[in-house]
């Protein structure tokens, strides 16, 4: 189920974002403006098909594991091409030409999937699922969950490339995704939240957010023993081993 999705594929807001920019790479190497915007507009059409894509075989995926398992290990899916401004940024900090080549070698989270699971298993076995698919190539992977950021941050990054069929080509296409517990979600959102979005200086608080983190997953090591031990039918006593549902 996907519960939110972003999108900035409309070329009025397009024209709006670029007049913010005094050296923008909208209008690098154009004859004009509107040729930079027409072609991104174009790009980001591109990867927001790619971002369709992956969010329909999840969907998928999520599917035919309710009908095996009577169980949905996704919980939801939230959707977002990358906006204007944060394509710009981190092209500047990466001291890439602002070009919309540039953009395409630069810039791998255009197009985002947040994955909410219900359990750690779960992230991992639609993980495997997803990256046996012949036409899904696997770019970059960061394990948050193995191994957490300093600050607490668990989550499992991905970038895969997909294939995109338009009417004169096909493009290879990479599109980030997240894969995160509900609880993961919660403290990240609220850490997000805390440190980005308040005037405040968070640096004192860096101790406690990093214990609520540790809380919440030893919360979470609980819940799946005992899920994997009542999915065994021993209820009283937690299985050592997690392996989730099978499909």
């Amino acid at each position: 189920m996907i519960l939110e999705r972003k999108m900035q594929l409309n070329i009025p807001d397009l024209k709006e974002q670029a007049g913010k920019f005094q050296d923008n790479f909208l209008i690098a190497g154009f004859e004009g403006p509107n040729a930079g915007i027409m072609e991104l507009a174009g790009l980001i059409q591109i990867y927001n098909g790619a971002m369709k894509e992956v969010s329909t075989k999840l969907e998928i995926l999520d599917d035919e594991f309710h009908i095996r398992n009577s169980y949905n290990p996704i919980h939801h899916l939230e959707c977002r091409i990358k906006g204007v401004r944060s394509i710009y940024e981190k092209l500047r900090k990466r001291n890439a030409q602002p070009t919309i080549e540039s953009v395409k070698g630069n810039v791998q989270d255009i197009a985002g999937i947040r994955v909410i699971c219900n359990f750690i298993d779960d992230i991992y076995a639609i993980e495997k699922l997803l990256l046996k698919q012949a036409d899904v190539e696997l770019i970059k992977r960061k394990d948050y969950i193995a191994n957490p950021k300093e600050s607490g941050y668990r989550s499992l990054h991905l970038v895969v490339s997909i294939p995109v069929f338009l009417s004169d080509k096909e493009e290879y296409v990479p599109v980030e995704i997240q894969m995160r517990t509900i609880a993961m979600d919660y403290w990240a959102s609220l850490e997000h939240m805390l440190r980005y979005k308040s005037n405040s200086d968070m640096s004192g608080y860096s101790v406690k957010l990093l214990d609520c983190a540790n809380s919440l997953a030893e919360t979470e090591m609980v819940m799946q023993e005992i899920r994997n031990s009542v999915e065994k039918g021993g209820a009283n006593e937690p299985a050592k081993n997690s392996g989730g549902p099978k499909i």
